[in-house]
């Protein structure tokens, strides 16, 4: 019998064998996540998030992932205080000795910052280290793009330090809007040996033929870097319910660009659920590939993640 986080085997009709690439956990009593413990953040991309502005646990996410078979997990940076960047990492190392997963960390550090390297030298350190997730500086809107800025992908400071991640030996999450991806591609073709995975479907927020288009041209530029993997996660939008069909859409085209080879699942939990329940939104991802092969499907809901994060499942245990 494989092992799952839960212990447990689900034989229930339609439980879906998974690796989770893409979490949080937080716990606002033992550390600060400004956005979650301070004032509300005015451009949140789902807009009203006062329903995950508390903790959410090992046990909150077992509860909610109840349905199916997770196998392991990667959890990702979650804007913990930016001071203790290594301290969300210590603390979810011990998160995963007491509950047995996540299974690998994406840690946080500045690029262009002076101590880039201190601080990704010492996330390094970590067994369960994987990757980096450090958001560039991005435009709120594509006519507000400023090229060049600190922060930015274009500027050198922030490029020394990307080159870090090849040096240690860890990938990076790209988390960007759809106008930024451009850029992106550029950073992937000068560092290609650095395996990068973009977060949430490249955010296709807007949904009008002319933003699809736009989405649709930034992804091509993206995947045209063999480097370069997506996780097929997290499609909610501003103020609109979870639509299957719209999703659905983008999903598809999504595995078209990359190849389902290079698309990891990933649920964005507990931030997606303020759109959908997780055996919803399983069970979604699950009917949209019902024109796909096993194997293709095998690939995609976890064999891709267990690729890119290096992450090991007991050959005795491993489907």
């Amino acid at each position: 019998m494989m092992k799952t986080i839960s212990g447990g085997w689900n034989e229930a009709p339609g439980a879906v064998t998974l690796i989770d690439a893409h979490h949080h956990l937080w716990d606002l009593k033992a550390n600060r996540y400004p956005f979650l413990s301070d004032a509300p953040e005015p451009h949140f991309f789902l807009g009203a998030y006062d329903a995950i502005r508390r903790n959410y646990l090992p046990e909150d996410y077992l509860r909610d992932s109840r349905a199916h078979n997770v196998l392991t997990t990667v959890h990702c940076e979650a804007e913990m205080d930016r001071t203790r960047q290594v301290a969300e990492t210590r603390w979810l190392t011990e998160i995963n000795r007491r509950h047995g997963f996540p299974g690998a960390i994406v840690g946080h550090a500045w690029f262009h910052t002076e101590n880039a390297e201190e601080i990704i030298a010492a996330q390094a350190q970590f067994p369960l280290m994987r990757g980096i997730r450090s958001k560039p500086v991005t435009s709120l809107r594509p006519d507000a793009m400023t090229p060049g800025a600190p922060g930015t992908m274009q500027d050198d400071k922030w490029l020394r330090g990307f080159a870090l991640l090849e040096k240690y030996r860890l990938s990076w999450d790209l988390r960007v809007p759809y106008w930024h991806l451009a850029e992106a591609a550029d950073v992937a073709r000068q560092f290609p040996r650095t395996p990068i995975v973009l977060n949430h479907t490249g955010f296709p927020w807007d949904r009008s033929e002319d933003g699809l288009a736009a989405w649709r041209r930034g992804m091509q530029a993206v995947a045209h870097q063999p480097n370069v993997h997506v996780k097929v996660s997290e499609f909610g939008l501003k103020d609109a319910a979870w639509d299957y069909e719209s999703n659905r859409r983008v999903v598809l085209e999504a595995i078209a660009i990359f190849g389902i080879e290079r698309c990891i699942f990933a649920t964005n939990f507990p931030v997606a659920g303020l759109r959908i329940d997780y055996d919803t939104l399983v069970r979604s991802l699950d009917r949209m590939l019902a024109g796909h092969s096993q194997s293709d499907r095998d690939g995609f809901f976890w064999k891709n993640a267990a690729s890119f994060y290096r992450l090991s499942l007991p050959p005795s245990e491993a489907p």
